[in-house]
């Protein structure tokens, strides 16, 4: 069969049906799909049915571009096909029936547009045939997106609740493009002073007027339907301040706003604020219902020496960028409550409180037990008493020597070694003393004759 004859045979076969075709649900189709510019895109049809049940199927694909009509792209009927009804056409789809499916080989933007499938099946176990023509696929072509820039006017620091910012981001490629923005990773969606109505797409993001919370990198994300990129951060740097003022020192009692230190004791104040710049402070001492300024800087000394005396001091922050100011007050008050000799003594020593507490109770345990000793014992009186004591009784009985010559009666005989005469006669300068005893040959008895008897105890008796 000639080209030109088989093509007039299958649309004449489709009108045939399409008159007598009733309508069912016979396959299913996706409603939308995004293909990628220069990229192959199927268009996939499940079938409803089994192939082996019908007795011929037939069907054809038509597109639609735009605002203008279906235009006929491929006429199948069973396994054969007829692709191109038109030349310029040729090689851009492929088709293998029974498979409804259709391939469209190469995207580029005239293929952007509607597809519609009609197809119609002959059962054996029915009559006629049965049509179905609701299945329209739109198909679009978009080109990645390329990574986006963002501009930030103006591009250095601004004064907040002065000065407004504008970012701006750009993708250099990409089609239907929306952006989003973020602040350090978090959604910055518009609303109040945040807004993005000056472009449609969202790639303008103005902040009106800027305040410290605005501070942050912010990152913008490109995306279409086939493609997503996300920017580099830019950060956004906010002067502003100063903001909860406050006074504090490391010495004295507080409470609230009033310090009490000691007598002689120099004190330091320290005054701080959220800034940016760092804020410039001025130190005032008010007494007297005057004023007066005594130094400038983030801190200031003060020596107490009045006993019960308060003063009255403000700290004032400037920031000469914002130009604002703000000032806190505090009462300084001179009295002797020793908190700065107990918080030297923690600081210097390592012993805890809990090891003082210790000693402490055991030095009164150790006089307690002095004084109980003392009432008991009376030790002064024992002492006293032994130094009055007579030296009669201090001291042993007196012995001669010879109360126990008794036990040493015998009969003796000194021996005259020759050489040795003056060392016997110096061991017997005793017994020469004695008038009668006039020779060293003599005996014991002799001595002891002569010694003196005492009125108490005589070895003779």
């Amino acid at each position: 069969m000639e080209p030109v004859g088989r093509a007039a045979f299958l649309l004449s076969y489709a009108v045939i049906f399409l008159l007598i075709g009733t309508d069912s649900t016979l396959v299913r189709a996706p409603r939308v799909l995004h293909g990628v510019y220069g990229q192959p895109l199927l268009l996939p049809v499940e079938h409803l049915f089994r192939v082996e049940d019908m007795a011929e199927v037939q069907g054809y694909w038509l597109f639609r571009r735009r605002a203008h009509d279906f235009t006929q792209l491929v006429t199948f009927m069973n396994n054969k096909s007829i692709v191109e009804m038109e030349a310029k056409m040729n090689n851009r789809f492929s088709f293998h029936p029974p498979n409804a499916s259709l391939l469209i080989n190469r995207l580029d933007e005239s293929m952007e547009g509607d597809y519609k499938l009609v197809i119609s099946v002959i059962f054996p176990s029915r009559a006629g045939m049965v049509k179905d023509n609701d299945n329209l696929v739109h198909v679009t072509v978009d080109v990645p997106v390329s990574t986006p820039v963002i501009e930030m006017s103006p591009a250095s620091e601004v004064v907040e609740d002065r000065d407004s910012v504008m970012l701006r981001c750009s993708a250099e490629n990409g089609t239907r493009v929306v952006y989003e923005w973020y602040r350090n990773g978090s959604p910055s969606r518009a609303g109040g002073r945040l807004s993005n109505s000056s472009a449609p797409d969202g790639s303008v993001l103005t902040i009106s007027p800027v305040r410290k919370e605005d501070i942050g990198d912010y990152t913008c994300a490109a995306k279409n339907n086939v493609s997503l990129k996300t920017s580099l951060p830019v950060p956004l740097s906010v002067f502003y301040g100063p903001y909860n003022l406050a006074v504090s020192s490391d010495q004295g009692l507080r409470t609230g706003a009033v310090f009490t230190v000691n007598p002689g004791e120099l004190v330091f104040f320290d005054c701080s604020a959220d800034s940016n710049p760092p804020n410039s402070c001025a130190w005032i001492s008010e007494t007297n219902n005057d004023t007066e300024v005594i130094t400038t800087g983030r801190r200031s000394e003060v020596v107490a020496y009045k006993l019960a005396h308060t003063e009255e001091y403000v700290c004032r922050a400037f920031n000469n960028i914002t130009q604002k100011q703000d000032e806190t007050r505090f009462t300084l008050v001179v009295a002797s409550w020793g908190a700065g000799k107990e918080k030297h003594f923690q600081e210097g020593s390592f012993v805890s409180p809990l090891a003082a507490i210790a000693v402490s109770s055991l030095l009164i345990i150790g006089c307690m037990l002095l004084v109980m000793l003392r009432k008991t014992c009376h030790p002064h009186r024992v002492i006293m008493k032994i130094y009055n004591r007579p030296l009669t009784e201090q001291k042993g009985p007196h012995l001669s020597g010879h109360e126990d010559a008794t036990e040493d009666f015998g009969i003796y005989e000194f021996v005259s070694i020759p050489g040795k005469a003056e060392s016997t006669q110096a061991s017997s300068k005793s017994l020469v003393r004695l008038d009668s005893v006039q020779d060293l040959h003599t005996t014991i008895y002799d001595v002891i004759r002569h010694i003196p008897e005492t009125p108490t105890q005589s070895l003779l008796k």
